[in-house]
């Protein structure tokens, strides 16, 4: 536990406005951990001539490399002037994204990307390197969306619905909001899609909300025992777990969600609630895997 304490907070960088936006989040991010950040940058070079190819050789790879480390150059004052006091470390790879970053991190507290990058389609709401590492990472991922406020008060949102990933995002969750100093909104939605039609006359709505309430309950216990400086407001809706983090995430600084919830597709890696997330939230959002954060409160 100590040596995770010490890996650094990772961005992804490629000189396009989102992943800049993103080393603005990942430097605070930094700084309130007390970690260093690291910076890596990724370019593509298989060594393999193409069509079209110039026959530039050695010549285009440096330039490549030279474009590469101007952008991490580019980022590391950008992190300077949001964080002063944070180590920085530069780093500059030949290869895809997601691997490189996915390498990345197995040694990260978590790793940060843009929405979307210099390769992004117009148009579209996350790019394929987002969606790509929130599937694939060891670490929690943090996609950085929407507005980045200097300091904020709102709160940390994350969704609740007892899964394994669900406990891995709570602890990432109780402990973003500690760091941060602000309330903490657990959400936990149930729907009545897959009931019987004929039944749904016959249900008594208030008991079973009761019911959802008392598993919330439950989930939270322990968490708020380990921290008590955590304000927790605890949010029981009948909504698909979706809309309604959409929702919140227009309230929220960060929202918090396991990589794949209870219906998630065996096989599947990446959930359509943290999908859906990716491509609509109003704030950074932070995709957990099971196993990539303490899961069990002490």
């Amino acid at each position: 536990m100590a040596e995770q304490r010490a890996w650094p907070v990772v961005v992804g960088v490629d000189g396009s406005e989102p992943a800049l936006d993103a080393v603005r989040w990942a430097a605070r991010e930094a700084a309130v951990r007390g970690a260093p950040l690291r910076l890596v940058g990724a370019f593509v070079w298989t060594g393999t001539p193409h069509i079209g190819d110039l026959g530039l050789g050695e010549t285009y790879l440096e330039g490549l490399w030279d474009t590469a480390r101007g952008h991490v150059e580019t980022a590391a004052g950008v992190a300077r002037s949001v964080a002063p006091g944070v180590t920085i470390e530069q780093d500059v790879r030949a290869g895809y994204a997601v691997p490189v970053l996915c390498e990345e991190s197995e040694r990260a507290r978590l790793v940060v990307v843009g929405s979307r990058g210099l390769g992004g389609f117009t148009g579209l709401l996350v790019g394929s390197v987002a969606v790509g590492l929130a599937a694939h990472a060891s670490s929690p991922v943090v996609v950085v969306r929407g507005a980045l406020p200097e300091e904020s008060s709102a709160p940390v949102a994350v969704g609740v619905d007892g899964s394994p990933v669900s406990e891995a995002a709570l602890a990432f969750a109780f402990e973003a909001a500690s760091w941060r100093g602000v309330p903490l909104v657990a959400v936990h939605t149930w729907s009545d899609v897959l009931l019987d039609p004929t039944l749904v006359p016959l249900l008594d709505w208030d008991a079973i909300e009761a019911d959802e309430r008392q598993v919330l309950a439950e989930r939270l216990a322990g968490w708020s025992g380990k921290y008590p400086d955590v304000q927790v407001r605890r949010v029981v809706v009948r909504d698909r777990p979706a809309k309604a983090l959409v929702e919140w995430s227009g309230e929220a600084q960060l929202v918090v969600v396991g990589s794949r919830g209870r219906g998630g597709v065996a096989g599947a890696l990446l959930g359509s609630v943290s999908q859906t997330l990716l491509r609509h939230a109003h704030c950074p959002v932070a995709v957990v895997r099971s196993g990539g954060a303490e899961q069990q409160p002490s």
